[in-house]
């Protein structure tokens, strides 16, 4: 019987001849951000560990309340710096060199394609659209890894998605995936591999890929996992500076007798433009049903949707025209780089004759951190990946989930839109 490309990734780093249903498997590169990394160093000091494993693969990545909110977020900044003068770790990442640790991480060509990654954080899951096998853990198994080196897997089974069709104006890897979640359930794949497929991924930049790879875990997926082609090749060439070293791409897919927990076909050509609505990913619906719903705010970024092209999508149905009277709009860009392109393209000048105001890359308020947490009774439509209840701030505050055009459209109109309404 053969294997799935997840199986295939971590039977070489068991190092073993065969694959088990637990595995102690050598890591490639681990990270915390300054959420979950100071809870680890306070388990890696009181396990009395006294050395890491390997200080270029361990990274620290502040990117939730930076610039700092407040003193506690700045103490664990100063935590992540002390610790890492300390035992000499090359990957510190703070504000002047730093950005969402799911986008900022593909630029500094740490890993590859085929490579081992745990983070502490659930949308470490990101990683598999490059063809990674990369989970998220608890801080307790970052700090353990730290030391070791190691981690224990349960070798979790795979769903096939295979998508089909063609791509209807409008639609991206955003809407594929909140109709995906939509269709199997915040459960339907839990603990599993979301493996992404067909001739529709084929064709998807990996752009929208890392969109659609970042919320498998809001399936309850494990992670998400697509083979990696000569267009991810390229991809990172251009955004690590060709510092990415060559991989063999060939040997980085499933076999074709692999065996899958359960195959499912998706034909995209009927698609709509997606919303979520409050309070879950899985609730699904096309964005012209939901017109009558008014928003007070507008999020654009993320580790989600705030890569350049998702920016260059919002600045084309944003151009010339200007967002609703009384409606926020805040725009993120999700790392240095991408914000510096956005300048040079001059997409942040349209953002802001909009009427938009532009951040500095943070998490912010995707996790109802700072720079846009909502009130009693506020409405958010975000490119972010989750809208639970009090996620972007109060408990009694409604969060709606979309794509770049789809929010665009929604800042313009100050309601949930479809781009076509905006679009000239």
């Amino acid at each position: 019987m053969g294997l799935t490309l997840i199986e295939k990734i971590l039977l070489r780093a068991s190092g073993k001849k065969e694959l088990k249903d637990f595995v102690y498997a050598k890591i490639d590169f681990c990270f915390g951000n300054d959420i979950t990394a100071p809870l680890a160093l306070r388990q890696f000091e009181s396990a009395g560990f006294k050395k890491v494993f390997n200080r270029s693969r361990i990274g620290f990545v502040c990117d939730h309340f930076v610039p700092a909110r407040d003193l506690k977020a700045a103490n664990n900044v100063k935590m992540l710096r002390d610790f890492s003068r300390r035992f000499k770790i090359k990957n510190f990442f703070d504000i002047n060199n730093c950005g969402i640790e799911h986008a900022f991480l593909l630029e500094t060509a740490l890993f590859s394609p085929g490579s081992l990654i745990i983070g502490a954080d659930s949308h470490t899951c990101t990683f598999g659209a490059i063809g990674c096998a990369s989970f998220g853990v608890g801080s307790t198994d970052l700090a353990a890894a730290m030391s070791e080196g190691r981690s224990w897997f349960k070798v979790p089974s795979t769903i096939q998605f295979i998508y089909k069709g063609r791509f209807p104006k409008w639609v991206c890897g955003k809407d594929l995936i909140l109709h995906t979640i939509g269709k199997i359930g915040v459960d339907g794949a839990l603990y599993k591999v979301m493996e992404f497929s067909g001739p529709v991924i084929r064709k998807l930049g990996i752009e929208g890929r890392l969109t659609m790879t970042n919320m498998a875990v809001e399936a309850g997926a494990k992670t998400g996992i697509i083979e990696p082609d000569e267009l991810t090749v390229r991809y990172l060439k251009k955004v690590t500076n060709n510092k990415t070293p060559r991989v063999d791409i060939e040997k980085l897919k499933s076999d074709k007798d692999a065996k899958y927990d359960d195959v499912i076909e998706i034909d995209i050509t009927k698609l709509e433009p997606q919303v979520s609505c409050p309070h879950l990913p899985s609730n699904a619906k096309p964005v012209r049903s939901l017109s009558k719903v008014k928003l007070t705010q507008v999020v654009i970024g993320s580790c989600t949707n705030g890569r350049i092209s998702d920016l260059r999508i919002a600045a084309s149905l944003l151009k010339g025209k200007k967002v609703k009277k009384d409606l926020r709009v805040i725009i993120i860009p999700a790392t240095p780089s991408i914000f510096r392109q956005a300048v040079r393209e001059g997409l942040i000048s349209v953002f802001a004759e909009a009427g938009c105001v532009v951040s500095p890359p943070t998490c912010g308020p995707c996790l109802g951190g700072h720079m846009g947490i909502l009130d009693d009774g506020e409405a958010v439509l975000a490119t972010t990946n989750r809208n639970f209840i009090g996620r972007m701030g109060s408990p009694k505050s409604f969060v709606y989930l979309g794509s770049p055009a789809v929010a665009a459209a929604s800042a313009i109109k100050g309601r949930i839109a479809h781009p076509d309404e905006v679009h000239r």
